[in-house]
């Protein structure tokens, strides 16, 4: 076998008379990913706080709205869909609401509304259904109303308490 030329010489890139010495690691911690395997069936509700990844297939509710829900090739999902983040590369039946992103990759398809500030769908993606993609400064729990309603009441305040 060929060697360099430095182990040739007896030389090597860890120093063997320190026994204590410990390598920089440069690989970071793997994200918390829930996993749904493919012959795995759920009817209910499922809510967390860590990204999930469908496989499977799921029927009722899925809540994840600070996290990710990706649906993969092999996924099937009959439910409503809140989180902040979803990739669909299976097939979704159901209303989609993030607070962030819906990415629907070329294999996706989706039969359902969709509520999201940003969204993305690739050439050959099916998509049946409406859209409403909301500006990123509107909050999600409020609705319109309540929300310009807030914003009109806020001055009211404030020259109450100048005058005071």
């Amino acid at each position: 076998m060929l060697q360099s030329a430095e182990n040739a010489y007896g030389k090597s890139n860890a120093p063997a008379s320190n026994p204590n010495y410990n390598p920089v690691k440069t690989v970071t911690a793997p994200i918390d990913q829930a996993t749904i395997g493919r012959t795995l069936v759920i009817k209910g509700e499922v809510s967390g706080s860590e990204a999930l990844y469908i496989d499977g297939r799921i029927e009722g509710k899925i809540t994840m709205p600070e996290s990710r829900v990706t649906i993969g090739r092999n996924g099937k999902v009959d439910a409503s869909i809140v989180a902040r983040e979803v990739v669909v590369m299976g097939k979704v039946t159901g209303n989609i609401e993030c607070s962030d992103r819906v990415d629907i990759r070329s294999e996706g398809s989706v039969s359902g509304d969709i509520s999201t500030v940003r969204i993305s769908v690739e050439d050959g993606a099916a998509l049946k259904g409406g859209i409403q993609v909301r500006s990123g400064e509107q909050k999600q729990d409020q609705p319109k109303g309540q929300h310009q309603q807030a914003k009109q009441e806020t001055p009211k305040a404030a020259a109450a308490t100048a005058s005071a």
